[in-house]
């Protein structure tokens, strides 16, 4: 969905809309380098061998559960320009403050509170709950980006990622055999 923004237009996100990606479940992510770019390494006879930022990218990814603590990481595959990852969320984390910030409140219908107050309240209305999806995976491409910049500056991810949640334990069996051939199939396509 596009829309236009400050007189350019932008792509919105994929994201499923009204639905709640802090609910515990599985979800299948996609996350890309900024044009395809080959920083994580290379695929030799049908293996991954992963470079220095590679491994990175694969040490942050693994500590993922370490960060958040109510998230496991079930299979997952480091490839030349993305990373593929079953990402599981294993209990709700919503903060009940999350939507009330300061003394802003809902008198009569009318919100009250200081302007700043107001703008916080909207703020966190409109951003994504703490212990999401969308709070992981930005946590994640933020610590990769600030490690790996330290000896590579020109490194970027792409804008934004894909993901799919996982409904079935047939979609989830299909989606570990898909992550699992994908540097198999790498030079086949």
């Amino acid at each position: 969905m596009c829309g236009l923004f400050r007189n350019k237009y932008r792509i919105g996100p994929d994201r499923y809309r009204g639905y709640d990606y802090s609910s515990p479940g599985a979800y299948f992510v996609t996350i890309c380098t900024k044009n395809k770019n080959h920083y994580f390494g290379e695929i030799e006879n049908g293996k991954m061998i992963l470079s220095e930022i590679g491994a990175i990218a694969k040490q942050m990814l693994i500590g993922i559960p370490v960060h958040f603590a109510f998230v496991s990481l079930d299979e997952f595959v480091i490839m030349p320009d993305h990373i593929h990852a079953i990402i599981v969320i294993n209990e709700i984390q919503k903060n009940q403050n999350d939507y009330f910030i300061g003394s802003s409140s809902f008198d009569n219908g009318l919100l009250t509170g200081t302007p700043g107050e107001i703008k916080n309240l909207h703020m966190s209305s409109i951003s994504p709950s703490s212990g999401s999806l969308p709070i992981i995976v930005r946590s994640f491409k933020s610590a990769v980006t600030k490690t790996i910049h330290i000896t590579k500056p020109d490194f970027e991810w792409q804008k934004s990622y894909y993901d799919h949640i996982i409904r079935t334990s047939i979609e989830l069996s299909k989606i570990r055999n898909y992550i699992r051939d994908n540097p198999i199939k790498w030079n086949k396509t």
